[in-house]
């Protein structure tokens, strides 16, 4: 009897250890498009930064020249992790006007950029200690910006999986 309980409480034991796996690959939608169409538009910012990284597209911006690598193929392999997507309701233009000196119509196509962007307001912005792309909702179904705005906010969730430094980006 003695034997039998040991060895029962030996498999309970192994059953309770599990060993840490990666976050299940794929997206947390929020959106109003599919994970199809998602997962297209992370395969085109995979192969964009395949090809070339511009590191400093906000300082450009601001004047300066540009910092431009030769692509990285490594692009091609990261996938997203549980990577939150989701819309966020623009800015009012009332509410832009008073913070920047900023006119714009409602809906203004910005969302507020929380700390640490390096603009007070962007049409979109991501995390990635915690992955998360937000955009301004108004973005969503408006042509294919939807696509080009997630595409930039792809590039740097794959830039910083790689290492890459995203202050300027």
């Amino acid at each position: 009897m003695g034997q039998r309980l040991r060895i029962l409480l030996l498999l309970l034991g192994l059953c309770g250890c599990s060993f840490p796996h990666p976050a299940a690959v794929g997206f947390i939608n929020q959106t109003r498009h599919g994970d199809a169409n998602l997962s297209v538009i992370w395969r085109t910012a995979q192969k964009s930064i395949s090809r070339q990284i511009d590191l400093n597209p906000l300082q450009q911006a601001l004047g300066a020249p540009s910092h431009i690598l030769p692509g990285d193929t490594r692009a091609l392999s990261v996938m997203p992790h549980q990577l939150v997507v989701a819309p966020r309701g623009d800015v009012a233009s009332a509410v832009l006007f008073t913070a920047t000196g900023e006119t714009r119509s409602d809906p203004t196509g910005l969302i507020a950029c929380p700390l640490p962007c390096n603009v007070r307001y962007a049409a979109a912005y991501s995390f990635f200690e915690n992955p998360r792309t937000n955009y301004a909702s108004s973005w969503e179904f408006n042509g294919d910006n939807f696509s080009v705005i997630l595409q930039y906010e792809f590039e740097n969730q794959i830039l910083s999986t790689l290492g890459y430094d995203m202050q300027w980006r």
